[in-house]
């Protein structure tokens, strides 16, 4: 049966927009996606995806590289500048592409941040769609937080019209679009931590399927696939199905108890920073995650130089409070904490779900936040992915970069990724 003059299957080939550093790219390369190119306007966040999925020379990883076309100039975009740059480009690869996939900005969703109905991020789902028209991929795939799913309250209100209509949130939006642009929808809440990310991380999913493909003789549902492989996928990769990874599972080997401390390393760090000298992995999830890194320290180990009255906050913290949940509103009176999202971690539970602001979350063990490596670990990226430019920022310049922790806790977990990409292959095997 031939579908809207669709390529075959011999390449699954998809293009991420809105890709930040390339988590999701990442895990679909993986298990054997074909990328071709992603669309990312954040300087830093490029340049971690550029160093590991484009200009890579690790033999190890031969296959998670962007094949990228020749009209597309290797640098940030944005989207609506690239669109109306690409736009006959596009056209020409129409029908060659499986998938489209990415996360628009959640920020202006997100429950953790200051959720907001006006922040122009919240429309960029909008260039994602119109990526999808030019292309007409098989598959569409759309990632975002749960806040996608509530409507924002509506503000205003009409003469002779009461308080003003009900909103439909986003999620409903995207839904009504891709059905009109026809796609058949489905959209599920999917947990990291059922595919072995050391991390609840809940996130709101959105699949388009084209009508075309989505016969009347094959019932597919994601989130029912995704059940359905669950414990090969655990088996696979050398881990235990039916266990969460737990935060010491997936950082124990980078503690700094024990271990001798040198001076950091990274080219791209200031002076003045230490960092552990690594010894090798522990565990499975360790081992899992060290496969490629050719027996070489990870980067980004470098260690946060905390000072001594921070020290003391935390130690108190670990010694005085519930570990795995945040501080109630009598511990952080008790402690003069002002700040409500602060949690230090259970060795043996996963992680509460990564934020852009290493300290929200304090190590189970040490009196200090997390390395943008244990960050990492806690969101699945394997040790030999390496990230660039600088590790922090602050104040308003947060709106304008992206430094490593970011990139990190915007990311799609490379693991969730991969179970997803499996589920998919397989239904593109049988339809086309």
């Amino acid at each position: 049966m031939k579908h809207e003059g669709s390529a075959t299957l011999d390449t699954a080939t998809f293009v991420d927009l809105f890709s930040g550093c390339g988590g999701l790219s990442l895990g679909l390369m993986q298990v054997g996606w074909h990328g071709l190119f992603a669309i990312e306007q954040s300087p830093d966040a490029f340049k971690t995806l550029r160093h590991n999925l484009i200009d890579s020379n690790n033999h190890n990883i031969k296959r998670c590289r962007f094949a990228w076309p020749q009209w597309l100039e290797i640098c940030p975009h944005e989207i609506s500048a690239f669109i109306q740059a690409h736009e006959m480009h596009l056209k020409t690869i129409r029908n060659q592409v499986h998938l489209v996939a990415g996360g628009p900005p959640c920020q202006g969703f997100s429950f953790a941040g200051k959720r907001s109905g006006k922040d122009a991020r919240n429309e960029l789902f909008k260039y994602h769609l119109h990526v999808v028209d030019l292309l007409r991929p098989a598959l569409v795939l759309m990632e975002n937080v749960q806040g996608i799913n509530t409507a924002f309250a509506s503000t205003t209100s009409r003469p002779g019209r009461g308080q003003g209509r009900s909103r439909k949130s986003y999620a409903d939006r995207i839904y009504a679009t891709l059905e009109q642009h026809g796609y058949n929808v489905q959209q599920h809440v999917i947990r990291a931590v059922d595919f072995a990310v050391p991390q609840y991380r809940p996130r709101y999913f959105t699949l388009g399927i084209r009508k075309d493909l989505a016969t009347s003789t094959l019932d597919f549902d994601l989130k029912t696939e995704l059940e359905r492989i669950r414990d090969d996928f655990y088996i696979a990769r050398g881990l235990l199905p039916g266990c969460p990874i737990s935060v010491s599972q997936a950082i124990s080997d980078l503690r700094t108890t024990d271990k001798r401390l040198v001076d950091c390393t990274d080219p791209e760090s200031p002076l003045g920073f230490k960092q552990i000298e690594y010894e090798g992995p522990e565990t499975d999830y360790q081992r899992l995650l060290s496969v490629g890194l050719n027996g070489q320290a990870p980067n980004s180990l470098r260690l946060v130089n905390h000072q001594s009255k921070t020290i003391s906050r935390f130690q108190n913290i670990l010694m005085t409070c519930r570990k795995g949940v945040q501080l109630s509103k009598e511990d952080r009176k008790r402690l003069g904490i002002r700040k409500t999202a602060i949690a230090p971690l259970a060795e043996d539970q996963p992680s509460h779900t990564l934020t852009t602001v290493p300290d929200d979350l304090i190590h189970y063990a040490e009196p200090r936040i997390h390395t943008v490596r244990e960050y990492a670990r806690l969101q699945s990226f394997p040790d030999w992915f390496e990230f660039r430019g600088k590790y922090t920022t602050g104040g308003d310049r947060r709106t304008r970069e992206c430094p490593r922790y970011t990139q990190v806790g915007n990311a799609v977990p490379p693991l969730l990724a991969e179970a997803i990409g499996e589920v998919l292959l397989e239904f593109l095997e049988k339809v086309m």
